[in-house]
């Protein structure tokens, strides 16, 4: 059988949508009974069950790169065990509310009772399921890009990872290891316009270098066509010479940004501070 584990983030949102509208549909039809309430509940806690078994399934087929992520096994074990504890809850619901589709109307509303009272219940695991996949995801990077193994899906988990360890020591004030960092991601990825204007900023914030930044950003030629990087760049030369002593030279920067974009509030508040 086929590896269906890039297929796992799609599969679980539909069962946590089919089964939590089909318990609330069962619940519903006890209180205010309808023509299409019950056969609907039924139908969906089924598809739901049927969804909940294939998620289990594209979900074992998805874990091997996760679980190798250092630490994350614990978190993959117990994703997996609320899984099958929710599949195995859904399908012996399911299979009871198929059951009571052959009894009569009285006996009928006395399963259903059941099946509503242990469907609330199993919500529980649901949460649980989801609340664990959800930990390895984003706590993990455990998403298709490592499943897959392709470079671009990579290439971005490590983007990701390394800008906000970045962000992260320029929190807590680990400057040097912030713009050892942002160095990293600017050589690492030449091509992209965004990465080579924070690597600039980075010499400027956090290596607190200008003469560095002003060699480095004049290198930054994004293409015509690409007007959103022409401004970022024309507003970190601004603050570079603003670094560097250079304040009027600074200013006629920023008004040329305000002639530009005059609504733009972030501009018109640079140009007032450099005013005063």
């Amino acid at each position: 059988m086929p590896n269906l584990g890039v297929f796992h983030p799609q599969v679980v949102h539909f069962v946590i949508a089919l089964l939590v509208v089909g318990v609330l549909f069962r619940l519903l039809a006890l209180f205010k009974p309808s023509s299409w309430l019950n056969p609907a509940a039924t139908a969906l806690i089924v598809l739901g069950a049927l969804a909940s078994y294939a998620a289990v399934k594209t979900g074992d087929d998805a874990h091997g790169p996760v679980e190798r992520v250092p630490g994350s096994r614990d978190a993959v074990v117990e994703h997996e065990e609320w899984g099958e504890r929710t599949r195995n809850l859904f399908l012996a619901i399911a299979a009871l509310e198929l059951v009571g589709l052959a009894l009569a109307p009285n006996r009928q509303r006395i399963l259903h009772y059941g099946t509503a009272a242990i469907g609330a219940a199993a919500l529980f695991a649901v949460y649980e399921t989801a609340e664990h996949g959800g930990e390895l995801v984003y706590g993990y990077a455990g998403g298709v890009g490592i499943r897959s193994g392709k470079p671009e899906d990579v290439n971005r988990l490590l983007l990701a990872g390394l800008y906000n360890q970045a962000m992260l020591d320029r929190r807590d004030g680990k400057a040097e290891s912030a713009a050892a960092l942002m160095a990293q991601l600017g050589a690492r990825y030449p091509e992209n316009p965004g990465v080579q204007i924070m690597a600039v900023e980075s010499l400027l914030r956090d290596a607190q270098d200008p003469t560095a930044a002003r060699v480095a950003v004049d290198r930054l030629q994004p293409p015509d066509s690409d007007v959103r990087s022409q401004r970022a760049i024309a507003m970190l030369k601004a603050e570079i010479l603003l670094a560097a002593g250079h304040r009027d030279s600074a200013r006629t920067i920023v008004e040329d940004l305000v002639k530009q974009v005059p609504t733009n509030a972030r501009y018109k508040a640079k140009l007032d501070s450099l005013k005063g």
